[in-house]
């Protein structure tokens, strides 16, 4: 258990229970001993593994699985890099029967330029998946039409984008991200375009279940420093939501009362 969290206060997803909120990336680290680090300064418990570029099985060459333990953290392979259901359908396939998981992150690309998901093709591909018993955690648009079909197919999870892939920008789309969180039943969680601690920070704040990241971390000047930024901001901004903010007002509101004043 996370000491920084509260024991009733747990992140549910597929009926498992994570105390941290906080998923990280094992992409464009220096090596993966500084993944590891990160990893660990994050107070992460699960770590995305892109399948098509992580190296799993190859002993002659640094393995992912020498620096993070998978006993210790849950795996979640995802599809980056693809274009098409069909590769991405192939792609989880293949990484159940390599390791078993069954709980997995979808995502199926529109062109190089963007990354925005496609769609039509997340939406057909997800729906074989959890035809075929996985646990679907899918990368969408900020759309919350796309959020609720996803939904009604069975993903156990809902993850538009802050903003695109590795952009930095931070959460581009409050309105959406905050219709999306209103009418789902699954954990939302922000995946895609945070930039630093005080964007996990507003996801949080507008009750996100969680954010996934890797660029933010992974090409900070420091890494391990910000992972462990961005495990505060998660936690500060879970707790932001769950307190409760002050009402916005247009005029002053003194913090002492005016009456009785000699």
């Amino acid at each position: 258990m996370n000491a920084d969290s509260s024991k009733d206060d747990v992140l549910t997803i597929a009926g498992r229970d994570f105390s941290s909120r906080l998923i990280i990336g094992t992409g464009k680290y220096a090596d993966y001993a500084e993944n590891a680090a990160a990893a660990e300064a994050a107070g992460a418990e699960i770590v995305t593994v892109a399948v098509r570029r992580v190296n799993l099985s190859d002993p002659s060459a640094p393995m992912l699985i020498d620096y993070i333990d998978p006993k210790k953290y849950t795996f979640l392979p995802n599809t980056a890099g693809c274009f098409t259901g069909e590769d991405a359908v192939r792609t989880l396939r293949l990484a159940r029967e390599a390791g078993g998981w069954s709980l997995v992150k979808l995502e199926v690309l529109g062109d190089e330029k963007t990354l925005y998901p496609n769609m039509p093709e997340t939406l057909r591909s997800a729906e074989l998946l959890v035809k075929e018993g996985f646990d679907v955690m899918v990368y969408c648009s900020d759309d919350p039409i796309m959020a609720k079909q996803l939904e009604d197919i069975g993903c156990c999870a809902i993850m538009p984008l802050a903003a695109p892939i590795g952009s930095g920008l931070g959460v581009q789309n409050p309105i959406n991200i905050r219709m999306i969180i209103e009418q789902s039943k699954v954990p939302v969680l922000v995946d895609a375009g945070v930039g630093t601690a005080s964007d996990a920070a507003i996801a949080m704040e507008l009750g996100c279940d969680g954010v996934l990241m890797n660029t933010a971390i992974a090409e900070a000047k420091n890494p391990v420093l910000m992972a462990q930024a961005m495990r505060h901001a998660v936690i500060a901004g879970r707790q932001a939501y769950l307190a409760g903010r002050m009402a916005k007002r247009l005029y002053a509101d003194p913090s002492s009362p005016l009456a009785g004043l000699i």
